[in-house]
């Protein structure tokens, strides 16, 4: 991603996001704000089906962001029965879960490269989205700073727990700058605190058809400018996790999100490939 440019794939993901609203019934997830973020030359677009995010070999694609969505939103819902109240989310890009949520005593902090963040703030004023009392922007450049350090000048309170929302963000990382942020989860936050995201596996754990799939999204945001850097092994990143100090650590794949989300559809729109969202609570 370019300094002072917003990234391309957070607004990819909200067009995927939108067209999953126009084109896939029942949706997966519902995002009621979707169409108005991306603005109505991107939502015409989509509707008149023009767009390719709403074209049937799109239809894996919008349904891996639309599961990845509701799985976190299904997630933080199990949290805040058990008493979490701060909701942080990495990468927040054109996410519109703090301008749909009513949870009492719920607190907000998105965190993004300040140029995302920036563009999605004009997103919200040209759609009339207004920003919630609860919710705090976090812009974080992480050349020259942490994500403890602009967490703590956004006033997260770290003497109590919170969740971690980390979509579309992981695969585009380098290694050490995952586990920093892992690292930081793990020992700086409360017990309780939890984190989520989801990732890819590298080409010799997929079949023929799914290396020719990676093949060609890493071409695709290369391309743009934000090129794929990171992959795991399932096993492996479970161990590393709990080496880290995480006390539960579950991975929903493709398997367990079809089974969970996707029965009994007659639009086919299922999850195909190697899909992966870990959870992990310290």
């Amino acid at each position: 991603m370019e300094a002072n440019r917003p990234s391309l794939t957070a607004h990819g993901a909200a067009l995927h996001r939108v067209a999953h609203q126009i084109v896939d019934t029942p949706p997966v997830f519902t995002d009621p704000l979707a169409l108005r973020i991306v603005g109505p030359e991107a939502a015409g677009e989509l509707r008149a089906g023009r767009e390719r995010h709403t074209q049937a070999a799109a239809s894996r694609m919008r349904a891996l962001l639309a599961v990845r969505s509701r799985y976190t939103e299904d997630c933080f819902a199990e949290a805040f029965e058990r008493g979490v109240r701060q909701y942080v989310v990495l990468g927040a890009g054109l996410d519109t879960f703090a301008y749909r949520t009513d949870r009492p005593g719920l607190r907000i902090f998105e965190v993004d490269h300040p140029a995302t963040q920036g563009w999605k703030r004009e997103r919200l004023a040209s759609a009339g989205i207004p920003i919630p009392e609860a919710l705090t922007y976090a812009p974080v450049d992480f050349e020259g700073e942490t994500l403890h350090d602009g967490l703590k000048r956004a006033g997260l309170d770290f003497d109590k727990p919170a969740f971690f929302a980390w979509l579309g963000v992981v695969p585009y990382l380098s290694r050490e700058a995952i586990d920093t942020t892992l690292s930081f989860v793990a020992r700086d936050m409360r017990r309780e605190s939890e984190i989520l995201f989801d990732y890819a596996e590298p080409m010799e754990n997929r079949n023929a058809l799914q290396s020719k799939a990676l093949a060609a999204l890493a071409k695709r945001v290369a391309e743009i400018g934000e090129p794929l850097k990171s992959f795991f092994k399932p096993d492996e990143l479970q161990r590393d996790l709990r080496a880290l100090g995480f006390s539960f650590v579950e991975d929903a794949d493709t398997a367990a999100l079809n089974t969970r989300y996707f029965l009994k559809r007659t639009d086919g729109l299922a999850l195909g490939g190697a899909a992966h969202i870990m959870r992990a609570r310290v």
